[in-house]
């Protein structure tokens, strides 16, 4: 099985850039919820892994590193996501130049709603969320 392979190596620098709050909200965190996401866009079929066809596994990768870009601190920071979402705008067309406006929707929409929504009823933005939350035990809460 072969992943689509995005070069999100400026998305990587530019989540980077600046970033003090350390690790809990930071690359390591960023880094599983990428893998997360990847492992939740599987489905098994024959025995062998195929990427789902419902899923849009660049935006799942972008939210990975975006989606705590602007938060003020790493304890009940509830508006990071809105402001992570409002953020995307100032990259929409340098960074974020190459999405279809659909996939910035999609992206727009993950980082806006990750911390207030469980589900949309949208496979790419509810893996985003999962991805996310799979990764709650560094802080201490299991996930249901």
């Amino acid at each position: 099985m072969k992943i689509p392979y995005y070069n999100i190596s400026s998305i990587k620098a530019f989540a980077l850039e600046g970033w003090t709050l350390g690790k809990t909200h930071g690359l390591p965190h960023w880094q599983r919820v990428e893998r997360n996401g990847i492992l939740l866009s599987l489905k098994e079929y024959n025995g062998s892994l195929y990427l789902r066809k419902d899923i849009n596994l660049k935006v799942i990768r972008l939210f990975a590193y975006l989606h705590d870009k602007c938060r003020l601190g790493n304890h009940n920071d509830w508006k990071h996501g809105e402001r992570a979402a409002d953020m995307l705008y100032t990259i929409r067309n340098t960074l974020l130049k190459d999405l279809t406006s659909e996939e910035f929707h999609l992206l727009e929409k993950a980082c806006r709603f990750h911390t207030t929504m469980h589900k949309t009823g949208n496979p790419t933005i509810d893996i985003c969320f999962d991805a996310d939350r799979l990764d709650l035990g560094r802080v201490g809460i299991e996930p249901h």
